[in-house]
């Protein structure tokens, strides 16, 4: 019920009240007929304001009753910036990362080359070719090409292999070719004299930076003894150096 009809019914209760009384009052014999007309229009005006209280109250319970809720507002005006927060605990120390660039790979080779070596010692140095090293952190690729020769009469072997700054080298292994001749036979004469071309190749690491003395040297093989060895017979025989990066 409407608010204001039930602030107002402690009145429309007293009226009623009333409206009985004057009824109870009028049915009573009276011996003045004025006054029973008073009391009637009393009693009349009484029963007005009741049923016009009623249908105020009715009247406003249904206008409540078909009320629909109105639009959302509109938003209001934006707040006051808040207190700027505190800083946080200190982090713990990072690790100071160097940004690295690698550099572009420049080749870097060399070839010594001779006409013609003709060299028939058995042992000690043929042939060398300085080379400059970037790098210290690179690898060395040599290769020898070259005429070589074998001769003896009985079993012999011989070795050629690379020095570098006057050491064979160690990372991994030595770089090395052999050549190896049996004893002969009535059948075949083992002092035949074979000239071929061959190589002697490898990679070679550790090596440090700068000049570095490239030799081909020539040996001979362990537990067996030397023959008559040649080097660069009648032909070109070369030393071909060239740096690669790990």
């Amino acid at each position: 019920m409407h608010p204001r009809c039930r602030a107002a019914s402690p009145q429309l209760l007293l009226g009623l009240f009333l409206a009985l009384l004057l009824l109870l009052q009028l049915s009573a014999p009276s011996s003045a007929s004025e006054n029973s007309k008073v009391k009637q229009k009393a009693l009349i005006r009484q029963r007005e304001v009741v049923d016009l209280g009623i249908m105020e109250c009715v009247y406003k319970d249904q206008q409540e009753s078909l009320a629909r809720d109105g639009s959302p507002g509109a938003n209001g005006i934006p707040g006051t910036p808040g207190i700027p927060g505190r800083d946080g605990f200190k982090g713990e120390k990072g690790e100071c990362l160097r940004e690295s660039f690698e550099e572009s790979w420049t080749p870097n080779y060399k070839q010594c080359s001779w006409s013609s070596l003709n060299y028939g010692i058995d042992l000690g140095k043929i042939a060398e070719c300085t080379f400059t090293k970037m790098r210290s952190n690179s690898a060395l690729r040599v290769l020898f090409s070259g005429s070589l020769r074998l001769k003896c009469r009985n079993a012999c072997c011989q070795r050629w292999y690379f020095t570098f700054n006057g050491a064979e080298c160690s990372g991994p292994l030595p770089i090395e070719a052999i050549i190896y001749l049996d004893q002969g036979s009535p059948e075949l004469n083992s002092t035949i004299n074979i000239h071929r071309t061959s190589s002697v190749e490898g990679l070679c690491e550790g090596i440090g930076a700068g000049l570095v003395d490239v030799a081909i040297w020539v040996g001979t093989c362990s537990d067996y003894p030397k023959g008559d060895a040649s080097t660069g017979w009648n032909s070109v025989s070369r030393i071909i150096i060239e740096e690669l990066p790990k």
